[in-house]
């Protein structure tokens, strides 16, 4: 009887700016990735934006053993990425914490609290009040 490599699944969040990632990773894989079933070259616009979401798995030299499907919604490119980034990050401690010092000397961790600020009331933006006249 042939032994069968039995496919795992881990899955994980991301959140950055205004956008969430869920990711479905599968262990045993060929290194397919597919973000709201597209490839990444056409859902994202630009090389490097695909560089940086693949860190997690280039810093830990596993970006052909897994297979990834993603669904990301809200904000941008760079906060999709960015949400994507984290995902990954937190999928692959969930599949093993060999993992986490070479992620956490990386930075890939840390979620990136910076949201956009609202508006207040009596101001033209978040910050920026109308102009003073003195006569």
């Amino acid at each position: 009887m042939k032994n069968k490599k039995i496919n795992q699944t881990y899955f994980a969040i991301g959140k950055r700016k205004r956008a969430i990632a869920s990711i479905k990773l599968i262990s045993n894989g060929s290194g397919n990735i597919t973000i709201n079933n597209k490839k990444p070259t056409e859902f994202f616009p630009y090389a490097s934006l695909i560089q940086d979401f693949m860190q997690p798995l280039v810093v830990n030299e596993c970006a052909k053993k897994f297979d990834a499907e993603i669904k990301v919604k809200g904000g941008g490119f760079s906060g999709q990425c960015g949400a994507i980034r984290l995902s990954f990050a937190r999928a692959l401690l969930k599949v093993s914490l060999d993992f986490k010092k070479q992620l956490r000397l990386n930075h890939l961790l840390t979620r990136d609290s910076r949201i956009k600020e609202r508006k207040k009331y009596g101001l033209k933006k978040a910050r920026k009040a109308p102009q003073y006249s003195k006569r």
